[in-house]
């Protein structure tokens, strides 16, 4: 988030940013800049880590062009890591060229939310007024989506997300010695989640990603490019993510009983994971299949608030997405738009 508001206020042209479920589409989308998320492997995660979150995060940017994403990316790709799990596939182009070079595509669309939850109408209106200018710009573009069961993709994403946290917790505590008063509430709600899930369960959620990933694949072989909002609403005000007071209440008197973990698995507890990615229930499909995606700032509300559409590529796709981009930027350019104070 603090990349994208540098890039967005003219601090930097572009800044780094990483991407696990949706971190580097989310705050483009909330600030009218470009994100790519690159696919699994593509970019190098070490020499710390072999890779991410399983591969599900990698390391990209925000930018106000298409130009300077495709030129980062082929930075970032210019070697592989000898170090790494992955030999991920270079096109024999430059993605900077690969930019300049758009083609016809097939481009399936929803604004249906993938979880069941609420849609705004600017968001279905971001998607709708995108899917005619595709059409304008000589692509095929029709509704379509692919069959997958999201609610439990959502519920096999916070599994990998609680229990990385928790490891994360432990690690900061060993390294700096922090105390239980040095953490977020937040932070140790989850991270007893992440604690509370047996290890068969939790590889029974990563052996779901596979078929994830062929369900998108297949997806993929009738249409070149998934589009999508990037968020289900205009950007949140500061503050209205907040947990919200009972919950926070519970939480306290749970972790002073030592029952925190007790949360997790229940009804209560998938109610709550649906209603926290009520907003962004369109991202973690691309991070579970290791595919590349990106948001483009295609619509601002009445209001001036920017609100990006998400397209969602196949594997080795990051060149088709930023030839597109490239095509939308030049039809209806971003870059010097600013909302009004």
């Amino acid at each position: 988030i603090g990349s994208a508001a540098a890039v967005a206020a003219g601090v930097v042209p572009m800044a780094g940013a990483n991407d696990g479920g949706g971190s580097i589409r989310i705050p483009a989308a909330c600030c009218g800049l470009f994100g790519l998320k690159p696919g699994r492997g593509l970019v190098p995660a070490g020499p710390a880590t072999a890779e991410d979150l399983h591969g599900a995060a990698t390391n990209g940017a925000v930018s106000r062009t298409v130009r300077d994403s495709a030129a980062l990316l082929d930075v970032l790709t210019a070697r592989p890591d000898p170090g790494g799990p992955y030999l991920a596939a270079r096109p024999e182009l430059p993605y900077a060229e690969l930019a300049r070079r758009p083609r016809p595509l097939r481009i399936g669309f929803t604004t249906r939310s993938p979880i069941g939850t609420e849609v705004d109408p600017h968001a279905v209106a971001a998607v709708d007024e995108t899917a005619k200018l595709l059409a304008r710009l000589g692509h095929e573009v029709e509704p379509a989506e692919p069959e997958i069961d999201h609610r439990q993709l959502a519920l096999d994403f916070l599994a990998m997300w609680t229990t990385q946290l928790a490891q994360t917790v432990d690690e900061i505590r060993r390294a700096t010695g922090a105390g239980p008063g040095d953490f977020e509430l937040d932070t140790h709600l989850l991270a007893a989640a992440g604690r509370s899930l047996p290890a068969p369960r939790y590889f029974a959620a990563h052996q779901r990603w596979n078929t994830y990933s062929r369900q998108l694949a297949a997806f993929h072989d009738r249409y070149d490019l998934l589009l999508t909002p990037t968020l289900a609403r205009p950007p949140v005000r500061i503050g209205e993510l907040d947990t919200p007071a009972p919950v926070r209440t519970l939480a306290r008197a749970l972790m002073k009983a030592g029952l925190l973990g007790t949360l997790a698995g229940t009804k209560a507890w998938e109610r709550a994971v649906i209603a926290n990615l009520a907003a962004t229930p369109y991202t973690q499909l691309a991070n579970i299949s290791g595919r590349p995606a990106m948001s483009v700032p295609t619509y601002r509300t009445p209001e001036g608030l920017p609100l990006g559409t998400q397209f969602v590529g196949p594997l080795g796709g990051e060149g088709t997405l930023l030839a597109l981009a490239a095509q939308i930027e030049a039809e209806q350019p971003w870059a010097r738009l600013e909302p009004e104070l």
